[in-house]
């Protein structure tokens, strides 16, 4: 398949240039935030005591700081070393989801001991939007033509331009969907339909779990990073980045299980119920 021709600048006045990958950037976090605040209506209260709508900033900040430094520290550092105001150049690509996720559970930390919000409470919350943020930035990842997968002769294989003109896995497609789309219902299924937030820390170690075992699956697809070697062979960095999210995710999940079920309190009439 033609790999469609998306200029990656939407329009451009003078040096001004809006980017599609900035704009999927805004889009995630705005969606991700105007949901968390829909999720705060809701009459549990762990839900509304989180203040989604005051952390906007700070995650703002934790998912562009941290996923830069990331991408910068695991898959270029040689290359930065030598050319350290690249780094400065966002616009173009390169953020690492393991370090956007750092930067955001760093602010997250900050700002629940700040506000004295319950950590696994308001984490959940959180892990209930990101795959919003995790879909479209990995479109703004095939829109930029990076980040492609390996050679197929897949019928569905596309020519990604600056590549060596074979036919590709549509990698950031395959991550789109699984990390976006499906670990989205996943855990939206889990609030709506089975309580999982009256479990705190279980739909946060969901999604990480969940996430780190769908990046490891992608793996297969995805392009090796040029430059670095593989571990045994066959294990590349994202998949060893992974690894210890798959772990941490079920550390949550096995502690939420155990922990005894929180009563559902709504508010009525002013006064408190169980």
């Amino acid at each position: 398949m033609p790999f469609p021709e998306i200029d990656p600048v939407i329009f451009q006045i003078g040096p001004f240039a809006v980017r599609w990958y900035a704009l999927a950037y805004i889009v995630g976090l705005v969606l991700g935030w105007r949901y968390a605040m829909h999720l705060g209506t809701r009459r549990d209260t762990v839900v509304r005591r989180a203040h989604p709508d005051m952390f906007f900033v700070w995650a703002a900040i934790g998912v562009v700081l941290g996923g830069r430094l990331g991408y910068v520290l695991f898959y270029g550092l040689p290359f930065y070393l030598e050319n350290p105001l690249d780094a400065l150049e966002i616009w173009r690509g390169g953020m690492s989801f393991h370090g956007g996720i750092l930067g955001v559970t760093i602010a997250g930390v900050l700002f629940c001991r700040a506000k004295g919000i319950p950590m696994l409470a308001f984490g959940d919350v959180l892990a209930t939007v990101s795959p919003i943020g995790l879909f479209f930035g990995r479109i703004a990842n095939f829109i930029n033509g990076e980040l492609y997968g390996r050679p197929t002769d897949a019928p569905w294989g596309m020519i990604f331009p600056g590549s060596d003109g074979q036919p590709r896995h549509p990698s950031q497609l395959y991550e789109a969907f699984l990390e976006g789309l499906v670990l989205f219902v996943v855990v939206n299924v889990m609030v709506r339909s089975f309580g999982a937030y009256r479990r705190p820390g279980l739909v946060m170690g969901t999604f990480i779990a969940g996430y780190g075992v769908s990046r490891f699956i992608v793996e297969f697809f995805r392009q090796w990073d040029a430059g670095l070697d593989l571990v045994f062979g066959w294990l590349s960095r994202g998949q060893m980045l992974s690894l210890p999210m798959i772990l941490i995710g079920l550390f949550f999940i096995v502690r939420a299980m155990q922990a005894e079920r929180q009563p559902a309190v709504v508010e009525k009439a002013g006064q408190a119920e169980t």
